[in-house]
């Protein structure tokens, strides 16, 4: 990856809608060779895939809780278990595995403290092999960026 690679991924972080045309205009280079480069960071992988960020307020997904859990044990089965399991609930945006006082964080977006509690009640104690929980609800956001510096 060189330079003019790295200067293509910080434009497209910030605007995937924009055409190969202009990026090339930014970029001084023919629109064949940015689309060539497009594809190539695609097929390495670097580019995984493109999305549309949406506004979590104006979908009733405001309510943001970062909800710790601890497991029973710490054996490879139960942790495949709790996986498989947390990734099918659409509540949750990201899940972490992580050290420390707790197994993992989830990052979950709801409406409102009710449909917290009700995906609490409903869905996330209903996981197999959940030993204890903790949540923080966000208070405001500080920075949310999806964009790596290269």
């Amino acid at each position: 990856m060189d330079a003019i690679d790295k200067k293509l991924l910080g434009l497209l972080q910030r605007d995937t809608k924009k055409t190969t045309k202009e990026l090339s205009m930014v970029l001084n280079l023919s629109v064949t060779a940015v689309y060539e480069r497009i594809k190539k960071l695609e097929r390495e992988g670097i580019i995984k895939k493109y999305v549309a960020i949406l506004d979590r307020n104006k979908i009733e997904k405001s309510f943001v809780v970062f909800c710790h859990i601890k497991l029973v044990q710490h054996t490879k089965d139960l942790i495949q278990i709790f996986e498989t399991e947390v990734v099918k609930l659409d509540e949750v945006l990201e899940c972490f595995h992580v050290s420390g006082d707790y197994d993992y964080i989830l990052k979950v977006n709801v409406k409102d403290m009710d449909e917290y509690r009700e995906f609490m009640v409903t869905k996330l104690t209903g996981l197999q092999h959940i030993g204890s929980t903790h949540s923080s609800f966000m208070i405001g956001e500080v920075k949310n960026s999806t964009e790596f510096t290269l």
